[in-house]
């Protein structure tokens, strides 16, 4: 038997505790629902492929102060010299680097006039050694050849052909259509000669993160950026090489920047990886606060009660009633707290992804906090429940 009318009539005469504690398991639902949500989207993000060996891959940018130096030139002869350092598979010259935050992100169209079908997507320049150098696996068509490439200083002209990644072909042509056919950028036709499963652009936190096309196209400048494929055993050694080999070749020049893909990718994601920290502290001390009130409120309850408790005690009651009656004070609590909390949760979350266009909630987070917050009051009210199944029958009659 539960006894519900006299646990209710005991939480009427103690209204602003269970309000209380009502409030805060409201609270701690509806925050740790929408933090769980965000959590496991944005392990999903920081989990997610790149298309690239980024272990194996190393970035880093030349400064030129040498004017009278033919960039372009300089840039062939730089790759020479990179790709004689042992260990170094291949190397490139790149107009930005993927995954770094800064690139060209740009429209193109199914026809010159740019008024069909429009999709975005980020884009490079570099040689036919870009695929290479990427580690990206072409699953259709061809690669570059350095027939393809294009070297100019004027960015109005454009190659014959570009190499795009599989999310951006499927996105502008249909699923699995795209190779031979002709996109237009700035009125200009780009025949699709191959296509990447996976390359991501310079901005894996945008949605349209696996779109990027390749342009077979050198324009380098007095800031050049390089990508360096190495064996991933050797990396360090080739990183500790490349100022040294770059600079005997030509002094008047400064090499910045170096690090591996996998470093720009994590300071690329340090906002992420730090809001992860700070929600999994939040949670944690959200429910560690919530049990200590939950606990502290069946103590209150109890040390108000000894009477009461010892009275029934002396009229027969077992410990397990007693231990039972306030398990149940405390579950009628929890869940007047967890109806309003879901209310709460849904609130916040739609909240959530109209300001900061965070994913949709998923039920499954809110009745797995649910669960857990069931969980956690029992826990917290065992203790004390016990404690109070322990009052002698004695302080009763004493107190009479």
């Amino acid at each position: 038997m539960l006894e519900l009318k006299p646990i209710i009539n005991a939480l009427l005469r103690s209204k602003v505790g269970a309000v209380l504690a009502i409030l805060q398991l409201a609270l701690t639902l509806a925050i740790v629902s929408n933090s769980l949500s965000i959590i496991s989207e944005r392990v999903s993000y920081l989990n997610k492929p790149t298309g690239y060996p980024e272990e194996s891959i190393i970035t880093f940018s030349v400064m030129s102060f040498d004017d009278k130096v033919d960039a372009n030139q300089q840039l062939i002869v730089d790759e020479r010299i990179l790709k004689s350092i042992p260990g170094v598979i291949e190397a490139v010259g790149v107009s930005s680097v993927p995954l770094s935050g800064g690139g060209s992100n740009s429209g193109f169209s199914l026809t010159p006039e740019d008024d069909g079908k429009h999709t975005n997507s980020g884009h490079l320049y570099a040689n036919e050694q870009v695929i290479r150098t990427l580690g990206v696996k072409l699953i259709e068509g061809r690669d570059f050849t350095s027939g393809d490439v294009l070297i100019s200083s004027e960015y109005a002209k454009q190659p014959d052909v570009v190499i795009a990644s599989k999310a951006f072909t499927d996105e502008i042509f249909g699923e699995g259509k795209g190779l031979g056919e002709t996109i237009y950028y700035g009125g200009g036709p780009l025949k699709v000669v191959g296509i990447v499963e996976r390359m991501t652009n310079a901005w894996p936190r945008f949605r349209n993160a696996d779109r990027l096309i390749i342009f077979p196209m050198v324009n380098a400048n007095g800031f050049q950026d390089f990508l360096v494929r190495t064996d991933p055993s050797l990396r360090g050694e080739v990183m500790k090489k490349i100022e040294s080999v770059l600079l005997q070749e030509n002094p008047n020049r400064v090499i910045t920047n170096m690090k591996g893909l996998d470093e720009v990718k994590e300071r690329y994601n340090s906002k992420d990886i730090l809001m992860l920290r700070m929600l999994l502290v939040l949670i944690t001390a959200l429910v560690v606060v919530t049990a200590l009130g939950i606990f502290g409120l069946t103590q209150f309850n109890i040390s108000k009660r000894t009477k009461q408790i010892g009275t029934r005690r002396a009229l027969g009651a077992r410990k397990s009633a007693i231990v039972r009656y306030f398990v149940v004070e405390n579950l009628i609590v929890c869940a007047i707290g967890l109806i309003l909390g879901t209310v709460a949760t849904v609130f916040l979350g739609q909240k959530l992804m109209s300001l900061y266009s965070v994913p949709p909630l998923e039920v499954s987070y809110i009745l797995i906090t649910a669960l857990g917050l069931i969980v956690l009051c029992i826990a917290s009210v065992i203790f004390p429940a016990k404690k109070a199944a322990n009052i002698s029958p004695s302080i009763a009659t004493r107190s009479v």
